[in-house]
């Protein structure tokens, strides 16, 4: 009979552990997606925008060779629109490499969770209390991350109307001039 008991904790004690691996793993798939799906539809519109501003200037640039100073000033806005490009690329960039950290800090836990349900099911909770914190930390960060990339993305678009307006003023002047 006491036999007979300790087989059905122990098979307790596994199925409990088999579940927590599946909400874990289900929990970082969602977290992944839901975040690919973000940086997607965040980032296609205004790629698109800046590929069109970039082959605008780069056609009033070859049509009004002959005013140097109006090509200066036409390169320095293609300049200044390549760096806030590669600003946002940048910010991709680490939002994609705090997604890496976080699922190998999220496989860290579930090595150390295997680890401490084979000793002792106290630990096993707090190992999960400290993980949902740590995960909602990290979510924090992200969160905060994307943030940061709303505005500058909201800055660009505001550069690209001035430089738009700019341009059509300059375009206006030399085409009835």
């Amino acid at each position: 009979m006491l036999l007979l008991l300790l087989l059905l904790q122990l098979l307790l004690l596994l199925l409990q552990q088999l579940l927590i691996r599946l909400l874990l793993l289900l929990l970082l798939l969602l977290l992944l997606l839901l975040l690919i799906l973000m940086l997607l539809l965040m980032l296609l519109p205004i790629l698109m925008l800046l590929l069109m501003m970039l082959l605008l200037l780069l056609q009033l640039i070859l049509r009004l060779l002959l005013q140097q100073l109006l090509i200066l000033v036409l390169l320095l806005l293609l300049l200044l629109l390549l760096l806030l490009l590669l600003l946002l690329l940048l910010l991709l960039l680490l939002l994609l490499l705090l997604l890496l950290i976080l699922m190998l800090l999220l496989m860290l836990l579930l090595l150390l969770l295997q680890l401490l349900l084979l000793l002792q099911q106290l630990l096993l909770l707090l190992l999960l209390l400290l993980m949902l914190l740590l995960l909602m930390l990290l979510l924090l960060l992200l969160l905060l991350l994307l943030q940061l990339l709303l505005l500058l993305q909201q800055l660009l678009l505001l550069l690209l109307l001035v430089v738009l307006q700019l341009l059509l003023l300059w375009y206006c002047y030399f085409y009835y001039s």
